[in-house]
């Protein structure tokens, strides 16, 4: 079976997060999009609310689960038997972390790819960080999240 993980702090969910679960649907029997607790992020919603959003967007692709981990991803790759890391690059910016943070994961974990998609260019300027600031000053965001999330929001 082939399993990715895209993993993330989804903190929130982003249109070019979700575009790239979309994509990449079809190229893998299941997507675990993992909730990760990243001690160095201040979140802005409860890993609950992040789960639920996430089940939300993805209700209608049943190959697409909603998993929380906290750890090393390259362990949660393991211990769901994940054979792919999904990861989105918006930008040249994304491509040096990420490309960084593949190399890293290969020595951790040498089954596990790395495949990259590119996020489309009208969601490459948006970011989960800018959306929070929007959410935390009063504004509207449904022009940068998907319908699902903004019940989650409002």
């Amino acid at each position: 079976m082939r399993i990715a993980v895209f993993p993330g702090s989804f903190d929130p969910i982003t249109l070019g997060h979700e575009d790239i679960v979309r994509r990449a649907a079809p190229l893998f029997d299941q997507i675990i999009v993992a909730v990760g607790v990243n001690s160095t992020k201040k979140s802005g919603f409860s890993n609950e609310e992040r789960v639920a959003m996430l089940e939300a967007v993805f209700a209608d692709l049943p190959s697409v689960k909603v998993q929380s981990f906290s750890g090393l991803t390259a362990d949660f790759c393991k211990e769901v038997e994940a054979g792919w890391l999904l990861r989105g690059i918006r930008n040249s910016s994304d491509f040096e972390y990420e490309c960084t943070i593949a190399q890293m994961t290969k020595k951790l974990s040498p089954n596990l790819e790395t495949t990259v998609l590119f996020t489309k260019e009208e969601y490459s300027s948006i970011s989960s960080t800018v959306v929070r600031e929007i959410i935390a000053n009063g504004g509207d965001v449904s022009a940068f999240v998907p319908p699902a999330a903004l019940e989650f929001i409002q």
